[in-house]
């Protein structure tokens, strides 16, 4: 790191409110050249709001921006961009019907000509892709992209508009163990080829291994700035919550009840939205009281699986049932019914952006006592559960009549986790449960998942980090190109083992 004494960002000051919310309270920080520099803290400490306000997305209401050492008026991304500040954004702003060059040049001028050189879009968008091991295909449609595709666009887009700066909002949330090295890899060669980088995120292991130094932020207030190698994970995280973390997992085995049958699944086949092979006959089975964790890179057919099993898509051979009873062909509606929960892979899909967070929890339970009767909603029912599981969950926010569009990523998933696991579910289907959450709802989450496994919940866990599948699951299965590579309960799984069957060796 080649730190010197002008630093290439500097925010003094910085205020922001939202209403009666202090998104931010008079913060500084600062970012200096050849720098990875790591703004770490809780879902809602204020992180993305002052990236957002750096991007020119917010106005701050007090305080001033320096860039290299002068001052900068931030109105618009395009001002932060013309200045060579970029951001990649947790949640994609990207088109999906269009192919992956057309969103790498959105939104720029095609020099003078009437029409766009997508050739030479194309091979400067390939050159990018080479020089920092960010492999896309610049011909397919967005739609069709892995998230981890979806985010090296992102990045593809920055590094084209020539910045100088890039800002990271919770960049790994979306990627597999393999994909978060490749992401290290490129983040390091952007550093030596002379940009600094800005690094959003909660999860400490990664802040620790990649930044050079670790703003840490806790409602909106600066709480230190300490270089990466004077601090450990522990100090960290009690920075971030307030509290000393315990970095441990209450499992308990056996809970008095008779364990059965409650998902099974045979000889499964579907087709993904290229209309190629996703599964490839797989068969499994999950019992009462038992948690089967599912990995995998992701990509392999898990997101298809978890569509059958919710009723979203279609298969093209096998069956499956809950309970007893078949649910092969059944509506999303029928299986919910049945007794499925499910917490989808990306927060946006389970909940209604414009809804607000009452509307958002009851819509599993709207038409269900005690919240319904006689075909008339009880508000006030309504408002305190909702109240109870904001409160419960910690979802930070102003109130529950606030839209779900303005809460952050991981306050998105702790509500929907919230509502899922509150009504009882006989399976729990769970896609990367702790996707995006900070480390304190993280431990809350996997704590809550062992509680209900021992209450009898039958529980299918997708997730692609290798350390929530081992340390959860009674049984493991291995998924790669939509097949089974492997089975081993949890006694007999290590991260090696699973890694070998996750690059689809069957050794």
């Amino acid at each position: 790191m080649a730190v010197q004494s002008i630093p290439v960002i500097k925010m003094v000051g910085i205020t922001k409110h939202f209403g009666k919310v202090i998104a931010n309270d008079d913060v500084t920080f600062e970012l200096f050249p050849g720098e990875i520099h790591g703004l770490l803290g809780e879902n809602g400490a204020g992180k993305t709001t002052l990236m957002n306000i750096l991007y020119g997305l917010h106005q701050p209401d007090q305080g001033d921006i320096f860039v290299h050492g002068q001052s900068a008026s931030i109105k618009s991304p395009h001002d932060a961009i013309q200045i060579g500040i970029g951001m990649v954004h947790q949640h994609f702003m990207q088109v999906p019907t269009q192919k992956v060059v057309d969103n790498v040049i959105l939104g720029l001028k095609s020099a003078g000509k009437m029409l766009l050189n997508r050739d030479a879009a194309r091979k400067r968008l390939m050159d990018i892709s080479e020089n920092y091991s960010l492999k896309v295909d610049p011909d397919a449609y967005v739609w069709q992209l892995s998230i981890g595709d979806r985010q090296r666009v992102e990045i593809i887009k920055a590094l084209y508009r020539d910045i100088r700066v890039l800002i990271l909002d919770e960049p790994t949330s979306v990627l597999t163990p393999k994909e978060i090295e490749e992401l290290f890899h490129t983040v390091r060669k952007l550093v030596e080829s002379g940009l600094s980088v800005i690094f959003i995120t909660h999860h400490l292991e990664e802040a620790l291994s990649i930044t050079d130094q670790i703003t840490v932020l806790r409602n909106g207030k600066v709480v230190g700035t300490i270089p990466t190698g004077s601090t450990d994970k522990r100090e960290c995280a009690s920075m971030m919550v307030g509290r000393e973390v315990l970095f441990r997992l209450k499992r308990e085995d056996g809970g008095g009840y008779e364990k059965h049958e409650v998902l099974r699944v045979e000889n499964l086949s579907a087709v993904n939205d290229r209309d190629t092979p996703a599964l490839r006959g797989i068969s499994f089975n999950v019992f009462s009281g038992e948690i089967v964790g599912i990995a995998g890179v992701d990509g392999n057919g898990q997101s298809e699986l978890v569509q059958i099993l919710t009723g979203l898509r279609s298969i093209s051979g096998g069956r499956f049932w809950v309970e007893g009873k078949e649910m092969t062909r059944a509506s999303p509606k029928t299986i919910l019914q049945h007794g499925v929960g499910h917490i989808p892979e990306n927060p946006d899909d389970g909940l209604i952006a414009e809804f607000n967070l009452v509307d958002n929890v009851m819509l599993n339970m709207h038409d269900v006592p005690p919240y319904s009767q006689r075909g008339l909603l009880d508000k006030n029912k309504m408002v305190e559960k909702a109240r109870e599981l904001i409160q419960a969950y910690d979802v930070r926010t102003p109130n529950e009549k606030v839209k779900a569009r303005t809460l952050s990523g991981g306050n998105k998933q702790k509500l929907i986790v919230a509502r899922e696991i509150s009504r009882n579910p006989r399976l729990l289907i769970a896609a990367h449960p702790t996707r995006g959450v900070d480390i304190g709802a993280e431990e809350y989450i996997r704590n809550l998942l062992l509680q209900k496994r021992h209450e009898g919940m039958a529980i299918l866990l997708i997730s692609t980090k290798l350390d929530e599948i081992l340390s959860l699951s009674d049984r493991i299965l291995v998924m790669e190109r939509g097949r089974f590579m492997g089975e081993m309960s949890r006694e007999m799984a290590n991260i090696e083992k699973i890694g070998l069957l996750m690059a689809g060796s069957e050794a």
